[in-house]
Parts: C-alpha cells; structure tokens; sequence
C-alpha cells in the first residue's frame, strides 16, 4: 500500500456570522493557505503524526474519545479515524507529517483543514482511492464531529464544509447533516478590491468558552421559542415575544438572537449582490454585517475589558479604510482574524500600515482557493 499525500485550504467565511449552527445561511471561501500531510501506512493500530514546530506524537486507535486528550491534536486525529471507520473506510495504523500554512487560531479554519486534510488522505490511502464512503459533505461532517465531541468545540457545519468544497460557495443548513450548496462565481478582484485577513494575534482558542456561550444563548433562545434552531422560529414571533426573552433569558440571548434575523437578511443581501455582481451593495451589506457582529452579537469584544485584541484590529482597519471597501469579524470571534476588502490599488500601503501598528506580517492578501480538501497517491 503506498502513501498519499493530502491538502485541505483555509477558510474564509464571506457571510453569516454565527448562523449555521442555527440551521441558517452562509457563504463561505477556501482561501490560499492550507495544511499538506504525507500519509503512510505502518503497522499496528496506532497513529504517530509529526506536525512541523510541535512535537511529534502517538496513540492507539480504537479507543473511542478520552476526555484528558479534549482540546488537543489527538482528539482531532480519533474523531476523523472513528467517523471513518463508521462510513465504512477501513482505517488501520499510520504514519502522518503535516505541514501548515494556516496561522494556528488565526480564524482561518486551521482545524477544520486539519480534520479535512486527514479524512481525505486516510480515504485515498485505506479505500483505495475510492471516494464512495465519503465525499465533501460527509467528510464534512465527520470533521465537524471530531471537533464538537472528541475535541470539545460546538462548532457548526461551515469550517468543515467550505474546506470540502474549495470556492465561494453558499450553505443552507435548515436541515441538518443534510446542507444545500450553491457555487458562486464571484471574483472581487474583477471588481478591483482584494481579501485581506489581519491576524488579531489573540488564538481565538483563548475565548472558547465564550465562544461555546453565543452558540448556546442562541439555542436557548430557540429552546424558549419550542425549537430546537432559531431557523425554525419566524422572525415575528421572535419579534413579539422579544421583552419574554429578555425576562426570562436575559439581554445578552435576546440580542444574540436579533442578530440571527438581522444577518440572515444581511446573507441574503450579499448573495443577491454578488450575483448581480454588485460590489456596492455587497460592501454595504458587509459594513452592516460587521455592526451587527458588534453591536448584537458581541463576539468582537471580549469580557476581558483590560484586552481587547480584536476590537482594536477592526477599529483600525476601519481608520485606514476611511468609507473605502469593509472590514468586519469574522469566523468565531473574540480573537482570530478580521476580514477586510480593501481596494487593490491600496492593499500594499494598508499591509504596510496594519503591520506598523500591529507587527510585520499581521496582514496577509489572500486569493480564493478553486477547489476543496483532496488527496492523491504518491
């Protein structure tokens, strides 16, 4: 059995800030950045994986999760061999070494391109080849559920299924473990502006626990409405029993769940702009996705008010844009990276100015990434 080699690109998410996990609507993009493994069968039920600058690591498989390992590489490394198992891929014992170009808790999506990097190659090297057992989505849910029951994360769908799927693409995910995809062909650069991600350096893993806390205030909200997703709740019910919730739930879920409606609308919007190829009304949706973020949501401020890593890398991407293209939080939040489109003419002047202020290479201009996770044998 010969090995494979594997990749798996970043993410971007382009709209829908804390939606999918509430079976709503996202776009999503693979950006130019990804995690490369070169996988080999060797003996025994085992796994040792060396990742470059961590130190290299073993364990047996066919353990199941085990709770001392929650919040740790090998928590991801059991979570994909037991989902694939499952589906039907023979996984044995293997070699891994993994090279990343993701920035670690950059917001980038660096597990979800690790979980998706290894499901792809340990099919490729243990199903010969054959993508039958899996595919795109079920990989992506086989990365989802490392991550939220091995790993300890709630995360929803949309990490793993925009690394799957590569592109700009929209996800519906009213029903869940089965989301509807649409490609969308949108290339900001034809409109002249470019992607720009500014490292916040703050490892959104610093905050998962407020991150797990929006998740669950908005379930709540939904438990208090009879359902399990704020999907399944109309937005005028939400709207009339909205003084109920703050009684009974308190501000903070009332307000996160405003901001449900409120994006939804603004997803919406963005798709619609981006298939008229409307730049205009895709930034202003933007602008007023990144106030909803902040204001409703508030997963750019974290409880620490002595920190405020995030806050502070969106107020200055905001003075040096000055009107010009948006910037917003993106993915978890709290930490992690800021989304800019910044107009092509002014992305090199605004990198030299965000990494004067925040350090030599804190902003990065990315491309999207035409194709998802994929592995190949060697």
């Amino acid at each position: 059995m010969s090995a494979v080699r594997a990749y798996a690109p970043g993410r971007t998410e382009i709209a829908g800030n804390h939606t999918d996990h509430q079976g709503g609507r996202v776009v999503a993009a693979a950006v130019s950045c990804g995690i490369e493994m070169e996988i080999e069968p060797i003996d025994g039920m085992r796994a040792h994986v060396e990742s470059e600058g961590f130190a290299p690591f073993e364990i047996a498989l066919g353990e199941g999760g085990r709770p001392d390992e929650r919040g740790t590489t090998q928590s991801l490394v059991r979570g994909v061999v037991e989902g694939l198992r499952n589906v039907g891929v023979p996984v044995e014992g293997f070699a891994a070494k993994v090279r990343s170009t993701v920035p670690s808790g950059g917001g980038l999506s660096s597990s979800a391109a690790f979980e998706l990097a290894l499901g792809a190659g340990l099919e490729c090297l243990f199903a010969a080849g054959d993508v039958g057992p899996a595919g795109p989505v079920a990989l992506a849910l086989i990365g989802q559920a490392a991550e939220r029951d091995y790993f300890g994360k709630p995360c929803g769908l949309m990490d793993q299924l925009a690394v799957a799927c590569g592109g700009v693409c929209a996800f519906d995910f009213a029903s869940p473990g089965q989301p509807e995809v649409e490609r969308i062909d949108f290339d900001l650069s034809a409109f002249g502006y470019e992607l720009c991600l500014v490292d916040t350096h703050c490892d959104h893993s610093l905050y998962t626990q407020e991150y797990a806390q929006v998740a669950q205030d908005m379930s709540a909200v939904a438990a208090f409405m009879g359902a399990p997703m704020l999907s399944q709740v109309p937005e005028a019910v939400f709207v009339d029993r909205f003084d109920n919730v703050r009684a009974e739930l308190g501000d903070l879920p009332a307000l996160r769940g405003l901001h449900y409606y409120h994006e939804m609308k603004l997803v919406d919007a963005r798709i619609c702009a981006m298939r008229a190829e409307d730049v205009s009304a895709f930034l202003d949706a933007t602008r007023r996705s990144a106030a909803s973020s902040a204001q409703f949501l508030q997963n750019v401020s974290t409880f620490d008010r002595a920190s405020q890593p995030a806050m502070v890398a969106l107020a200055l991407c905001e003075l040096l844009l000055d009107g010009e293209g948006a910037a917003r939080i993106h993915g978890g939040g709290f930490g992690g990276s800021i989304q800019a489109f910044v107009p092509a003419d002014r992305v090199a002047s605004f990198q030299r100015q965000v990494d004067a202020h925040l350090g030599e290479g804190s902003c990065q201009a990315y491309r999207i990434a035409p194709k998802g996770a994929r592995a190949e044998r060697l």
